[in-house]
């Protein structure tokens, strides 16, 4: 573990960070690494492997605190394994019981020996899924692969080979806890400790199960279809009930947290609902009026470009914008006109042009108008 980067340092963040800043943070790497954006380049790939790692671990309160203390070796799951392996999870002087004991409880203590068999759900599983900008205007289905703890198949959870069952541990009767006597300055107190025969499972295993080593769950790669809802956004995260980690003991699985990265767009660009766009226009067209075609999202519509229309102007087609997450309204499309100078021209193009701003003058012209009118009001003629 020594060659493993500082999980913090993985995603750029401060140990003090919020977890707001951690799914931030996350998001910003995952999305710059992401294999889809990168083909090819391993770099990517590794890095985008590191950032899961490190959000896995820092997205989870439970395991953070364990890094916090532990460093790396906090988190892993073979950190202080057997019986007396000095595991700083496994044991320890349980004050709670100090309270318990001198007046008799409601501090908590009771919910450090609650059933280790109970059921407990599973944590929640992440993935990111790339889609282009039509996709997440129209809505898709997609695959989408990630890593996802299961039950395990071979032993179906027990963690013991296949033909054999775990039994009760004769030494905490099956609470995963004991109770032990500590002399103190105040007395002899008695505290509660995790067993350390069956590391507080209160179950021994004899012979573990060769697929699992006796987990009982397994990391599998799984692929899943997902349908992604019309008018998603970049950097949104689409939930996927039950499709996360299993649970323990038999309780319900987590979710699928499925980060959205929406690769950019050549011509279109996303405000809320709005879609905007460029389009370049001839200066005959600019001058004269035209009918133009417009590409959307719905395909090319019709538009005609009035007379005198200027660099810069906007206008708007109704409806031809984004559908809303909430609703089946849709925002609209704006398309910002740029006025293209031809260039390359010929002599008798040069020709034509001179003789049109040899007939033309200022009314002709109502900036420049303005502007030198404003030019004679500071300076005179």
């Amino acid at each position: 573990m020594a060659d493993k980067r500082d999980y913090y340092e993985v995603l750029g963040i401060q140990k003090s960070a919020s977890e707001d800043d951690i799914k931030k943070a996350y998001r910003k790497m995952a999305k710059q690494y992401h294999p889809d954006l990168n083909p090819g380049d391993k770099t990517a790939e590794t890095k985008f492997k590191e950032v899961n790692e490190a959000y896995e671990v820092l997205s989870d309160s439970n395991k953070r605190s364990r890094y916090d203390q532990f460093g790396h070796a906090g988190v892993d799951p073979n950190f202080g394994g057997g019986a007396g392996g000095g595991n700083p999870f496994q044991g320890g002087f349980d004050f709670t019981d100090i309270f318990d004991s001198f007046f008799g409880g409601g501090f908590g203590g009771s919910s450090r020996r609650a059933n280790p068999n109970a059921p407990r759900q599973g944590s929640d599983a992440q993935a990111n899924l790339a889609i282009d900008f039509e996709e997440a205007a129209k809505g898709c289905k997609k695959n989408v692969e990630y890593q996802q703890i299961e039950v395990c198949s071979d032993c179906h959870g027990t963690g013991a080979e296949a033909g054999t069952t775990p039994k009760t541990c004769p030494n905490c009767n099956g609470t995963g806890q004991v109770r032990v006597s500590q002399r103190t300055p105040f007395g002899v107190v008695q505290s509660t400790q995790s067993c350390d025969r069956c590391h507080g499972t209160g179950k021994l295993i004899e012979k573990p199960c060769h697929v699992c080593d006796g987990k009982g769950r397994v990391r599998r790669r799984k692929t899943i279809e997902v349908t992604v809802p019309a008018g998603i956004d970049d950097e949104q995260v689409l939930n996927v009930s039950g499709h996360g980690n299993a649970g323990a003991n038999g309780g319900p699985s987590g979710d699928l947290h499925v980060y959205i990265n929406v690769r950019p767009h050549p011509i279109y660009k996303r405000r809320g609902n709005d879609v905007w766009c460029e389009m370049p226009i001839t200066f005959t067209q600019a001058a004269l009026g035209a009918d133009v075609e417009v590409p959307t999202l719905d395909g090319k519509v019709s538009y005609h470009v009035h007379e005198g229309t200027q660099p810069g102007d906007v206008f708007r087609l109704k409806g031809k914008g984004i559908q809303s997450l909430r609703s089946r309204a849709r925002g609209d499309q704006y398309v910002q006109v740029t006025v293209e100078v031809p260039k390359n021209l010929n002599k008798r193009q040069k020709e034509i042009l001179s003789e049109l701003d040899n007939n033309t003058d200022d009314k002709n012209y109502q900036k420049r108008k303005t502007f030198f009118s404003k030019l004679r009001d500071l300076f005179g003629d």
